[in-house]
């Protein structure tokens, strides 16, 4: 009975391990007057990862992807050749930790092209927040979190001043 209990433990204790961004949910809050940017309702989505550490980047990735789509409702994210395109090229998402301070920054480079690839805006898209580490807390978590949420929220408004797209 022992050996379950300590074993039920490691395995607890496994499953608490791994990145950060395993506990964060998508964010985004619609915005009625303005359902995709530019006025346009098809729009391609590209996201990259252009960290160095990139051990999460497929959920790191979908977060964005799902956070966007959540802000944009009215979007259609298509694969189609004739819609323009918004990039994003994520830099950083990570989180340190100094002895006392958790340091979390979310950053990554927007851009909304034309059909034909002309930019139509670009912008950076930084967030940082700094924990202390509350007992009892996931401050890891929650100080990318609120970073996450910061950057996304910045990238949404970034879009949503995107004038009429050819």
């Amino acid at each position: 009975m022992r050996r379950a209990g300590a074993a039920l433990a490691l395995v607890l204790a496994a499953a608490s391990c791994g990145p950060a961004s395993g506990g964060l949910r998508p964010v985004g809050t619609a915005d009625a007057e303005n359902a995709c940017p530019g006025g346009r309702r098809s729009w391609n989505l590209e996201i990259s990862d252009q960290r160095a550490d990139r051990g999460d980047s497929d959920r790191v990735r979908e977060l964005i992807r799902q956070s966007l789509a959540r802000g944009f409702p009215g979007c259609q994210w298509s694969g189609n050749a004739q819609a323009p395109t918004i990039a994003v090229e994520i830099h950083r998402f990570a989180v340190n930790f100094d002895g006392s301070l958790f340091d979390a920054a979310a950053e990554w480079a927007v851009a909304a092209r034309s059909p034909t690839g002309q930019t139509l805006t670009q912008f950076d898209a930084e967030a940082r927040v700094s924990r202390p580490n509350y007992r009892s807390s996931n401050n890891e978590r929650e100080a990318l979190r609120a970073a996450f949420e910061q950057a996304v929220e910045r990238t949404l408004a970034g879009l949503r001043n995107l004038r009429e797209v050819p």
